[in-house]
């Protein structure tokens, strides 16, 4: 199993794409987007140009899978006005009538009716397992986006070859919840991609609880699993003083010999965060 995250916060545009290469291919969220506003700024040019970048990256993934997986649906994890990339294509999707607030019910909603007569290999994903040539993927129940039902709810994702298992968090803000958690730890992968706490906003929609039960939680995660790698970003990545938060979690990998890193840093790629960088991108390249 090759895991290779296609776009992330770190990448530069709000996103958790990632695409497992094995002998059945499957690609998660594939979906980019910007923040409208960051320190009262809307996206800077050099972001547009990121996110055009990064969808087309995306788009050629997708091409490459055997299944596409979408965990929810906000537009940074996937795309109903370009739903030519999934023509003939298998996709595993979030229930769009269960567990999900009414905002998400109305974009699923838009999302099927756009996909007829591109594919009609569709499932409902919530809670299920499957078997295809040399992978098993495990789809969690619904878990919350955050740490409670506002924004409607995500499916967690588990990939199996064999040899090594890889799990993906989407949206869970954390996890701050213990039934996020316990998802993560039946799954007991090697490579965990995360979103992390959403420290950007502590104080304003995020609590000092939720940070310290998030903290609490990763230690778990490391501490009860085989974890080897655990990638966070998405939400996390968009403070740039999230290491700075996050200083416990890294000592208590370093001890237990496991790695914590942002998904640019597993890429081997520089780390550009610009949405968190907004307010300096328009000092440094003014617009007019």
């Amino acid at each position: 199993m090759k895991i290779i995250p296609l776009a992330f916060d770190s990448f530069g545009a709000r996103s958790m794409a990632t695409f497992i290469e094995a002998e059945t291919s499957v690609v998660i969220d594939p979906g980019v987007a910007l923040g409208p506003s960051r320190y009262g700024l809307p996206p800077h040019p050099l972001e547009y140009q990121r996110e055009s970048e990064l969808w087309d990256k995306i788009k050629k993934y997708v091409a490459k899978a055997d299944v596409s997986v979408i965990t929810h649906y906000h537009y940074d994890h996937h795309n109903p006005n370009e739903v030519e990339i999934f023509r003939g294509k298998k996709l595993l999707i979030k229930h769009p009538k269960e567990r999900i607030n009414f905002s998400q019910k109305k974009r699923a909603a838009f999302f099927l009716n756009q996909l007829k007569g591109i594919t009609d290999d569709i499932d409902y994903a919530d809670g299920k397992r499957y078997e295809f040539d040399g992978i098993e993927l495990t789809i969690s129940k619904p878990v919350f986006h955050g740490t409670n039902d506002r924004l409607g709810y995500v499916i967690e994702v588990c990939i199996d070859d064999g040899k090594q298992r890889f799990l993906f968090s989407s949206d869970v803000e954390g996890p701050a919840i213990q039934h996020q958690l316990d998802f993560m730890l039946e799954c007991n992968a090697e490579t965990v991609f995360i979103d992390g706490p959403m420290t950007y906003m502590l104080g304003y929609r995020y609590s000092a609880k939720s940070l310290s039960e998030s903290i609490k939680n990763l230690t778990a995660l490391i501490e009860r699993t085989n974890v080897k790698t655990l990638v966070l970003d998405h939400h996390l990545a968009r403070d740039l003083k999230w290491r700075e938060r996050l200083k416990d979690l890294f000592e208590k990998a370093n001890e237990a010999g496991a790695r914590v890193c942002s998904a640019a840093e597993f890429a081997g790629i520089r780390e550009e965060m610009l949405e968190a960088l907004r307010k300096e991108l328009y000092a440094r390249y003014p617009v007019k």
